[in-house]
């Protein structure tokens, strides 16, 4: 593993491939689940039909079967209720085969989310949503968190470029959504970067930007990091997914302008095959963390 931070850019940017780094987390959770004869067991719940949650779901359930889990998939009518919900998820909760949930996003307007995460048992939040998980992150109780999957996978992508060790580094993450920003900017002052949270009130977030020897862009906006955002060297993780149109049907592009942005950098994720394929693998290995824990009958903490 490389652990030198270039400071300058190289003319052919290393572009990390989330795909193979997924896979070699995949083939690690599948080992240790045959090693220490487990079965994690994992629920992916759905409500409605919407067909990128769909496709989603049929992802996880595959995965989790390809790494030996007794996979559940539960799928519920767009009109049910947050009551049967609520109901399914205390089932869950009680089923010693079922070692992580997980509740697909977004849920329709009748459910409301927040209280369907915090039903489920902080020892089997395998997305790392429930306020427990968010409180051992935010306080660093890293034995004892579930960490959200994304930027899990990224803060992985990152230190398979330059290594565990990411003392020092300024980093700055773009964006302050419960799901990825937040999570993102804890984990890596966790790992001691000195981090800065740019968001829409941010004044000039270009100059902040350009200070950093790690953006992480996680907003939705497709291609709003550009060249000049960018100090030349800098590692450079795009986990926007957005599509836009084009005479040809559509293309999903990231938050980061590629084509200029990638000639500056260090490293940088494509999109897709970047941070995408990472989310599934975490989510195997906190469902493998889960497993071992309420197999055993450790609680956090011990």
């Amino acid at each position: 593993m490389n652990t030198a931070f270039p400071s300058s850019p190289t003319s052919t940017p290393h572009i990390i491939d989330g795909k193979a780094a997924a896979q070699a987390v995949l083939i690690n959770v599948k080992a240790a689940v045959e090693a220490e004869g487990l079965t994690p067991g994992l629920a992916v719940v759905l409500v409605g039909n919407d067909p990128a949650s769909a496709v989603y779901v049929r992802n996880k359930s595959r995965r989790a079967e390809e790494c030996g889990f007794l996979s559940r998939q539960y799928d519920l009518p767009a009109d049910a209720s947050e009551a049967r919900l609520l109901e399914l998820i205390t089932e869950l909760n009680a089923d010693p085969a079922i070692h992580g949930i997980l509740v697909q996003l977004p849920l329709p307007e009748q459910i409301n989310a927040y209280k369907v995460i915090q039903a489920i048992d902080p020892l089997k939040d395998v997305d790392g949503f429930h306020y427990v998980n968010v409180g051992h992150l935010s306080t660093g109780a890293m034995k004892e968190a579930l960490v959200p999957c994304t930027p899990l996978g990224a803060l992985h992508l990152i230190q398979s470029v330059i290594g565990n060790d990411l003392r020092g580094k300024h980093a700055v993450v773009i964006g302050r959504s419960n799901i990825v920003g937040k999570p993102m900017a804890n984990l890596l002052l966790q790992h001691d970067c000195t981090v800065t949270l740019v968001h829409s009130r941010t004044a000039d977030p270009a100059a902040v930007c350009r200070q950093a020897d790690i953006v992480v862009a996680a907003v939705g906006v497709p291609g709003l990091v550009k060249a000049d955002w960018i100090k030349p060297g800098a590692i450079v993780i795009d986990v926007g997914i957005n599509r836009v149109e084009t005479p040809d049907g559509g293309r999903l592009v990231g938050d980061v302008d590629y084509a200029t942005v990638a000639p500056l950098s260090t490293a940088i994720t494509p999109v897709p095959g970047g941070v995408g394929p990472m989310t599934i693998a975490m989510l195997m290995q906190n469902t493998l963390k889960a497993a071992r824990r309420l197999t055993t009958g450790e609680q956090p903490g011990e």
